[in-house]
Protein backbone atom coordinates (compact mmCIF):
# COMPACT_ATOMS: atom_id res chain seq x y z
CA UNK A 1 0.00 0.00 0.00
CA UNK A 2 3.23 2.52 0.81
CA UNK A 3 4.28 1.71 -2.63
CA UNK A 4 0.82 2.82 -4.19
CA UNK A 5 0.86 5.94 -2.16
CA UNK A 6 4.67 6.75 -3.40
CA UNK A 7 3.37 6.21 -6.76
CA UNK A 8 0.60 8.14 -6.58
CA UNK A 9 2.21 11.15 -4.87
CA UNK A 10 4.79 10.96 -7.66
CA UNK A 11 2.06 11.24 -10.21
CA UNK A 12 0.41 14.01 -8.49
CA UNK A 13 3.72 15.88 -8.59
CA UNK A 14 4.47 14.88 -12.42
CA UNK A 15 1.18 16.47 -13.01
CA UNK A 16 1.64 19.83 -11.26
CA UNK A 17 4.76 19.82 -12.56
CA UNK A 18 3.52 19.20 -16.24
CA UNK A 19 0.45 21.65 -15.78
CA UNK A 20 2.90 24.50 -13.91
CA UNK A 21 5.51 24.20 -17.51
CA UNK A 22 2.87 23.86 -20.19
CA UNK A 23 -0.65 25.88 -19.00
CA UNK A 24 0.85 28.98 -19.21
CA UNK A 25 1.79 28.84 -22.63
CA UNK A 26 -1.15 27.23 -23.64
CA UNK A 27 -3.38 29.57 -22.20
CA UNK A 28 -2.00 32.80 -23.66
CA UNK A 29 -1.57 31.01 -27.20
CA UNK A 30 -5.41 30.87 -27.05
CA UNK A 31 -5.72 34.56 -26.03
CA UNK A 32 -3.13 36.74 -27.52
CA UNK A 33 -3.56 35.51 -31.42
CA UNK A 34 -1.71 36.77 -34.70
CA UNK A 35 -4.62 36.30 -37.21
CA UNK A 36 -2.47 34.84 -39.77
CA UNK A 37 -4.13 37.16 -42.64
CA UNK A 38 -1.39 38.68 -45.35
CA UNK A 39 0.08 41.96 -44.80
CA UNK A 40 0.85 44.58 -46.97
CA UNK A 41 4.31 44.43 -48.98
CA UNK A 42 6.21 47.83 -46.97
CA UNK A 43 7.64 50.32 -48.97
CA UNK A 44 11.19 51.25 -48.83
CA UNK A 45 10.29 54.55 -48.30
CA UNK A 46 7.74 53.85 -45.59
CA UNK A 47 10.60 51.37 -44.21
CA UNK A 48 13.15 54.50 -44.01
CA UNK A 49 10.88 56.81 -41.93
CA UNK A 50 9.91 54.26 -39.67
CA UNK A 51 13.52 53.50 -38.92
CA UNK A 52 13.55 57.60 -37.85
CA UNK A 53 10.24 57.35 -35.90
CA UNK A 54 10.25 57.74 -32.24
CA UNK A 55 7.83 55.32 -31.69
CA UNK A 56 4.77 55.13 -28.41
CA UNK A 57 3.01 52.75 -27.40
CA UNK A 58 0.34 53.18 -24.57
CA UNK A 59 -0.96 49.52 -23.77
CA UNK A 60 0.33 46.62 -23.22
CA UNK A 61 -0.41 43.47 -21.16
CA UNK A 62 2.64 41.41 -21.32
CA UNK A 63 3.25 41.57 -17.57
CA UNK A 64 -0.07 39.35 -16.96
CA UNK A 65 1.88 36.20 -18.77
CA UNK A 66 4.65 33.88 -17.52
CA UNK A 67 7.44 34.48 -20.22
CA UNK A 68 10.67 36.14 -19.91
CA UNK A 69 10.00 39.91 -21.43
CA UNK A 70 13.53 39.79 -22.30
CA UNK A 71 13.59 36.96 -24.49
CA UNK A 72 12.37 36.07 -28.00
CA UNK A 73 9.09 34.59 -27.61
CA UNK A 74 7.29 31.80 -29.99
CA UNK A 75 3.86 33.17 -28.60
CA UNK A 76 2.17 36.56 -27.45
CA UNK A 77 2.75 40.18 -29.25
CA UNK A 78 5.77 41.90 -27.13
CA UNK A 79 8.76 40.82 -25.64
CA UNK A 80 12.25 43.02 -26.07
CA UNK A 81 13.72 41.68 -28.87
CA UNK A 82 10.09 42.33 -31.13
CA UNK A 83 10.20 46.02 -29.15
CA UNK A 84 13.47 46.66 -30.86
CA UNK A 85 12.86 45.30 -34.19
CA UNK A 86 9.89 47.48 -34.68
CA UNK A 87 11.83 50.42 -33.33
CA UNK A 88 9.88 51.33 -30.21
CA UNK A 89 11.37 53.93 -28.08
CA UNK A 90 8.69 53.67 -25.38
CA UNK A 91 6.24 51.17 -23.87
CA UNK A 92 3.26 51.62 -21.40
CA UNK A 93 3.30 48.03 -19.87
CA UNK A 94 -0.47 47.38 -17.87
CA UNK A 95 -1.24 45.60 -14.42
CA UNK A 96 -4.34 43.86 -14.97
CA UNK A 97 -5.66 42.26 -11.71
CA UNK A 98 -9.11 40.96 -12.32
CA UNK A 99 -11.06 39.98 -15.08
CA UNK A 100 -14.45 38.24 -14.69
CA UNK A 101 -15.61 34.90 -15.92
CA UNK A 102 -17.41 34.98 -19.57
CA UNK A 103 -16.04 38.38 -19.96
CA UNK A 104 -18.14 40.25 -22.33
CA UNK A 105 -18.32 44.23 -23.80
CA UNK A 106 -21.98 44.67 -22.70
CA UNK A 107 -22.75 43.25 -19.09
CA UNK A 108 -20.42 42.19 -16.48
CA UNK A 109 -20.25 41.98 -12.70
CA UNK A 110 -17.69 42.06 -10.17
CA UNK A 111 -18.16 39.00 -8.63
CA UNK A 112 -15.88 36.18 -10.46
CA UNK A 113 -12.33 36.61 -12.03
CA UNK A 114 -10.55 34.74 -13.83
CA UNK A 115 -6.61 36.10 -12.85
CA UNK A 116 -7.09 34.07 -9.54
CA UNK A 117 -6.49 31.08 -11.62
CA UNK A 118 -3.91 31.73 -14.23
CA UNK A 119 -1.75 33.74 -11.15
CA UNK A 120 -1.89 29.85 -9.47
CA UNK A 121 -1.19 28.39 -12.78
CA UNK A 122 1.73 30.73 -13.21
CA UNK A 123 3.63 30.15 -9.92
CA UNK A 124 3.09 33.16 -9.10
CA UNK A 125 3.90 34.36 -5.20
CA UNK A 126 0.98 33.33 -2.81
CA UNK A 127 0.42 37.09 -1.73
CA UNK A 128 -0.88 37.44 -4.94
CA UNK A 129 -3.48 34.80 -5.38
CA UNK A 130 -6.01 36.41 -3.29
CA UNK A 131 -4.89 40.41 -3.08
CA UNK A 132 -5.59 42.82 -6.07
CA UNK A 133 -3.32 45.44 -4.63
CA UNK A 134 0.27 42.94 -4.49
CA UNK A 135 -0.79 41.62 -8.27
CA UNK A 136 -0.17 45.37 -9.12
CA UNK A 137 2.85 45.36 -7.01
CA UNK A 138 3.88 41.90 -8.39
CA UNK A 139 4.15 43.03 -11.98
CA UNK A 140 6.33 46.12 -10.87
CA UNK A 141 8.67 43.71 -9.47
CA UNK A 142 8.58 42.18 -12.73
CA UNK A 143 9.37 45.02 -14.89
CA UNK A 144 12.02 46.64 -12.04
CA UNK A 145 14.04 43.27 -12.30
CA UNK A 146 13.48 42.83 -16.28
CA UNK A 147 15.25 46.32 -16.85
CA UNK A 148 17.86 45.70 -14.02
CA UNK A 149 18.48 42.51 -16.29
CA UNK A 150 18.44 43.60 -19.65
CA UNK A 151 21.64 45.32 -19.49
CA UNK A 152 20.34 48.79 -20.78
CA UNK A 153 17.84 47.11 -22.65
CA UNK A 154 14.59 48.02 -21.30
CA UNK A 155 14.68 51.16 -19.29
CA UNK A 156 12.21 52.40 -16.53
CA UNK A 157 10.97 55.76 -16.73
CA UNK A 158 9.24 57.78 -13.79
CA UNK A 159 9.19 61.14 -13.77
CA UNK A 160 10.27 63.99 -16.61
CA UNK A 161 13.85 63.91 -16.01
CA UNK A 162 14.50 60.11 -16.33
CA UNK A 163 11.49 60.41 -19.96
CA UNK A 164 14.27 63.04 -21.17
CA UNK A 165 17.49 60.75 -20.70
CA UNK A 166 15.46 58.24 -22.86
CA UNK A 167 15.15 60.69 -25.60
CA UNK A 168 18.56 61.52 -25.56
CA UNK A 169 19.72 58.34 -25.65
CA UNK A 170 17.32 57.32 -28.28
CA UNK A 171 18.52 60.73 -30.07
CA UNK A 172 21.87 59.49 -29.78
CA UNK A 173 21.31 56.30 -31.23
CA UNK A 174 25.32 54.25 -31.49
CA UNK A 175 27.37 56.62 -30.12
CA UNK A 176 28.60 56.79 -26.51
CA UNK A 177 26.63 59.37 -24.71
CA UNK A 178 28.53 61.53 -22.09
CA UNK A 179 26.63 61.41 -18.73
CA UNK A 180 24.09 58.69 -17.00
CA UNK A 181 26.16 55.40 -16.97
CA UNK A 182 23.16 53.13 -18.17
CA UNK A 183 22.94 54.99 -21.38
CA UNK A 184 22.86 53.06 -25.00
CA UNK A 185 26.43 51.69 -26.18
CA UNK A 186 26.78 50.71 -29.57
CA UNK A 187 26.45 46.82 -28.09
CA UNK A 188 22.99 47.95 -26.97
CA UNK A 189 22.14 49.74 -29.39
CA UNK A 190 18.87 51.97 -28.58
CA UNK A 191 16.84 51.49 -25.46
CA UNK A 192 13.30 50.44 -25.19
CA UNK A 193 11.45 53.20 -22.62
CA UNK A 194 9.16 50.98 -19.90
CA UNK A 195 6.24 52.48 -17.76
CA UNK A 196 4.00 50.99 -15.48
CA UNK A 197 -0.07 51.85 -15.36
CA UNK A 198 -2.83 49.95 -13.84
CA UNK A 199 -5.90 48.28 -15.64
CA UNK A 200 -8.60 49.16 -13.42
CA UNK A 201 -8.43 50.74 -9.60
CA UNK A 202 -10.41 48.24 -8.12
CA UNK A 203 -6.35 47.18 -7.11
CA UNK A 204 -6.98 50.35 -4.50
CA UNK A 205 -8.63 47.40 -2.41
CA UNK A 206 -11.23 50.50 -1.31
CA UNK A 207 -8.51 52.35 -0.10
CA UNK A 208 -7.51 55.44 -1.74
CA UNK A 209 -4.11 55.51 -0.04
CA UNK A 210 -2.99 52.94 -1.64
CA UNK A 211 -2.59 55.37 -4.77
CA UNK A 212 0.69 56.21 -2.43
CA UNK A 213 1.51 52.40 -2.64
CA UNK A 214 0.96 52.34 -6.45
CA UNK A 215 2.98 55.72 -7.39
CA UNK A 216 5.95 54.19 -5.66
CA UNK A 217 5.94 50.69 -7.31
CA UNK A 218 5.76 52.45 -10.34
CA UNK A 219 2.54 53.51 -11.32
CA UNK A 220 2.40 56.57 -13.99
CA UNK A 221 -0.48 55.91 -15.57
CA UNK A 222 -3.92 54.56 -14.09
CA UNK A 223 -7.32 53.62 -15.73
CA UNK A 224 -10.10 54.22 -13.26
CA UNK A 225 -12.20 50.65 -14.32
CA UNK A 226 -11.08 47.61 -16.62
CA UNK A 227 -14.10 45.23 -17.54
CA UNK A 228 -16.85 46.06 -14.33
CA UNK A 229 -18.20 48.34 -12.35
CA UNK A 230 -15.91 49.34 -9.25
CA UNK A 231 -15.41 51.44 -5.86
CA UNK A 232 -14.66 54.67 -8.21
CA UNK A 233 -16.56 54.86 -11.29
CA UNK A 234 -19.32 52.57 -14.05
CA UNK A 235 -17.32 50.99 -15.99
CA UNK A 236 -18.66 50.45 -20.21
CA UNK A 237 -18.97 47.08 -19.94
CA UNK A 238 -20.31 46.83 -16.09
CA UNK A 239 -23.96 46.76 -15.06
CA UNK A 240 -25.11 50.29 -13.86
CA UNK A 241 -22.90 51.71 -15.69
CA UNK A 242 -22.42 54.77 -13.67
CA UNK A 243 -20.19 57.97 -13.08
CA UNK A 244 -17.92 58.84 -10.73
CA UNK A 245 -18.33 58.35 -7.03
CA UNK A 246 -16.98 59.93 -4.35
CA UNK A 247 -13.95 57.89 -4.52
CA UNK A 248 -13.69 58.33 -7.71
CA UNK A 249 -13.49 61.98 -7.67
CA UNK A 250 -10.79 62.08 -4.96
CA UNK A 251 -9.08 59.84 -6.79
CA UNK A 252 -8.87 61.65 -9.77
CA UNK A 253 -7.97 64.54 -7.94
CA UNK A 254 -4.86 62.92 -6.58
CA UNK A 255 -3.53 61.23 -9.46
CA UNK A 256 -3.77 65.05 -11.13
CA UNK A 257 -1.31 66.29 -8.27
CA UNK A 258 1.04 63.46 -7.75
CA UNK A 259 1.89 62.84 -11.32
CA UNK A 260 -0.26 59.67 -12.63
CA UNK A 261 -1.97 60.41 -15.85
CA UNK A 262 -5.91 59.21 -15.79
CA UNK A 263 -6.83 57.03 -18.44
CA UNK A 264 -10.17 56.88 -19.10
CA UNK A 265 -10.38 53.43 -21.34
CA UNK A 266 -12.80 51.46 -20.05
CA UNK A 267 -15.26 53.94 -18.45
CA UNK A 268 -18.78 54.05 -18.94
CA UNK A 269 -19.63 57.34 -21.01
CA UNK A 270 -21.04 58.96 -17.78
CA UNK A 271 -17.82 58.43 -16.40
CA UNK A 272 -15.85 59.73 -19.49
CA UNK A 273 -17.94 62.83 -19.24
CA UNK A 274 -17.34 63.44 -15.64
CA UNK A 275 -13.92 63.19 -15.80
CA UNK A 276 -13.75 64.69 -18.55
CA UNK A 277 -15.23 68.27 -16.56
CA UNK A 278 -12.95 67.78 -14.12
CA UNK A 279 -9.48 67.42 -15.07
CA UNK A 280 -7.28 70.17 -15.30
CA UNK A 281 -4.15 67.90 -17.27
CA UNK A 282 -4.28 65.84 -20.42
CA UNK A 283 -6.31 62.72 -20.23
CA UNK A 284 -5.60 59.71 -22.58
CA UNK A 285 -7.89 56.78 -23.75
CA UNK A 286 -4.60 54.30 -23.92
CA UNK A 287 -6.47 51.83 -25.94
CA UNK A 288 -9.76 52.06 -27.70
CA UNK A 289 -11.79 52.70 -30.91
CA UNK A 290 -13.70 55.75 -32.22
CA UNK A 291 -17.64 54.99 -33.05
CA UNK A 292 -17.73 57.00 -36.22
CA UNK A 293 -15.71 54.04 -37.69
CA UNK A 294 -16.44 50.85 -35.13
CA UNK A 295 -20.10 51.65 -33.87
CA UNK A 296 -19.01 49.60 -29.37
CA UNK A 297 -20.03 50.16 -26.66
CA UNK A 298 -16.21 50.90 -25.25
CA UNK A 299 -15.56 53.72 -28.31
CA UNK A 300 -15.32 56.97 -27.81
CA UNK A 301 -18.39 59.01 -29.10
CA UNK A 302 -17.55 62.41 -31.40
CA UNK A 303 -18.20 64.55 -28.75
CA UNK A 304 -15.77 62.54 -26.40
CA UNK A 305 -12.90 63.27 -28.73
CA UNK A 306 -13.35 66.77 -28.61
CA UNK A 307 -13.13 65.72 -24.84
CA UNK A 308 -10.18 64.17 -24.67
CA UNK A 309 -9.17 67.16 -27.27
CA UNK A 310 -9.86 69.68 -24.90
CA UNK A 311 -7.51 68.53 -21.85
CA UNK A 312 -4.49 67.89 -24.22
CA UNK A 313 -4.58 64.76 -23.88
CA UNK A 314 -4.33 61.80 -26.93
CA UNK A 315 -6.58 59.00 -28.06
CA UNK A 316 -4.20 55.39 -28.89
CA UNK A 317 -6.26 53.44 -31.66
CA UNK A 318 -6.19 49.90 -30.84
CA UNK A 319 -6.04 47.19 -33.38
CA UNK A 320 -8.14 44.74 -32.80
CA UNK A 321 -11.64 43.82 -34.48
CA UNK A 322 -13.83 45.56 -31.56
CA UNK A 323 -11.34 48.70 -32.06
CA UNK A 324 -11.22 49.20 -35.56
CA UNK A 325 -13.75 46.67 -36.72
CA UNK A 326 -10.54 44.88 -38.22
CA UNK A 327 -7.29 43.95 -37.96
CA UNK A 328 -5.76 45.65 -41.21
CA UNK A 329 -3.39 47.91 -40.85
CA UNK A 330 -6.14 50.04 -42.99
CA UNK A 331 -8.50 49.66 -40.39
CA UNK A 332 -6.83 51.39 -37.91
CA UNK A 333 -5.79 53.97 -39.87
CA UNK A 334 -9.09 55.06 -40.23
CA UNK A 335 -10.10 55.57 -37.04
CA UNK A 336 -6.99 57.60 -36.83
CA UNK A 337 -8.01 59.59 -39.77
CA UNK A 338 -11.60 60.55 -37.85
CA UNK A 339 -9.92 61.72 -35.06
CA UNK A 340 -7.15 63.59 -37.25
CA UNK A 341 -10.31 65.14 -39.15
CA UNK A 342 -12.47 66.02 -36.22
CA UNK A 343 -9.77 67.24 -33.94
CA UNK A 344 -6.77 67.86 -35.03
CA UNK A 345 -3.39 65.15 -35.57
CA UNK A 346 -2.28 66.41 -32.68
CA UNK A 347 -4.74 63.74 -30.24
CA UNK A 348 -4.01 60.51 -32.12
CA UNK A 349 -1.55 57.84 -30.75
CA UNK A 350 -0.92 54.38 -30.93
CA UNK A 351 -3.10 51.66 -28.67
CA UNK A 352 -1.84 48.33 -29.50
CA UNK A 353 -3.64 46.38 -26.16
CA UNK A 354 -1.05 43.78 -27.56
CA UNK A 355 -1.01 40.64 -24.94
CA UNK A 356 -4.35 41.70 -24.24
CA UNK A 357 -6.31 38.89 -24.66
CA UNK A 358 -6.85 39.87 -28.19
CA UNK A 359 -6.45 39.29 -32.12
CA UNK A 360 -4.50 41.37 -34.18
CA UNK A 361 -2.57 41.18 -38.03
CA UNK A 362 0.93 41.65 -36.48
CA UNK A 363 2.82 41.81 -33.75
CA UNK A 364 5.19 44.47 -32.62
CA UNK A 365 8.09 43.90 -34.56
CA UNK A 366 5.81 44.88 -37.44
CA UNK A 367 4.92 48.47 -36.32
CA UNK A 368 5.98 49.88 -39.49
CA UNK A 369 3.01 48.20 -41.40
CA UNK A 370 1.20 51.41 -39.04
CA UNK A 371 3.75 53.70 -40.70
CA UNK A 372 3.47 51.97 -44.29
CA UNK A 373 -0.22 52.91 -44.46
CA UNK A 374 -0.72 56.23 -43.05
CA UNK A 375 1.84 56.84 -45.94
CA UNK A 376 -0.89 54.75 -48.49
CA UNK A 377 -3.48 57.07 -46.61
CA UNK A 378 -1.71 60.74 -47.85
CA UNK A 379 -0.47 61.40 -44.38
CA UNK A 380 2.66 64.06 -44.36
CA UNK A 381 6.07 62.81 -42.62
CA UNK A 382 5.36 65.33 -39.92
CA UNK A 383 2.00 63.77 -39.11
CA UNK A 384 3.24 59.87 -38.76
CA UNK A 385 5.78 61.20 -36.50
CA UNK A 386 3.22 63.18 -34.16
CA UNK A 387 0.98 60.04 -34.53
CA UNK A 388 3.42 57.08 -34.59
CA UNK A 389 5.04 58.60 -30.89
CA UNK A 390 5.78 62.68 -30.38
CA UNK A 391 1.69 63.21 -29.30
CA UNK A 392 2.39 60.45 -26.44
CA UNK A 393 5.57 61.89 -25.28
CA UNK A 394 4.22 65.09 -25.34
CA UNK A 395 0.97 64.00 -22.96
CA UNK A 396 3.61 62.39 -20.76
CA UNK A 397 5.64 65.46 -20.30
CA UNK A 398 2.73 66.96 -19.15
CA UNK A 399 1.19 64.53 -16.92
CA UNK A 400 4.50 63.30 -15.14
CA UNK A 401 5.47 66.36 -13.45
CA UNK A 402 4.12 66.31 -9.85
CA UNK A 403 1.51 69.60 -9.53
CA UNK A 404 2.56 72.30 -6.41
Amino acid sequence: MRRWGLRIGLLVLLAVGALLLFAPGIVERQHNVIDGQPLPEVSAEAQALHDTLTVVDLHGDTLLWQRDMLDAADRGHIDLPRLQAGNVALQVFSSVTKTPRDMNYDHNSDETDNITLLVMVQAQPVRTWTSLLQRTLYHGEKLEQAAEDSGNGLWLVRDTTELAELEEAIACGTCTPIGRSRYATPAAGKPVGAMLSVEGLHDLEGDIDNLDVLYDAGVRMAGITHFFDNELAGSAHGIEKGGLTNMGREAVQRMERMGMIIDIAHCSHQCVAEVLAMARRPVVSSHGGVQTTCPGVRNLTDDELRGVAATGGVIGIGYWPDAACGTAPADIVRAMRHVRDLVGVDYVALGSDFDGSVTTRFDTSQLVQITNALLEDGWSEDEIRAVMGLNALRVLRAGLEPMA
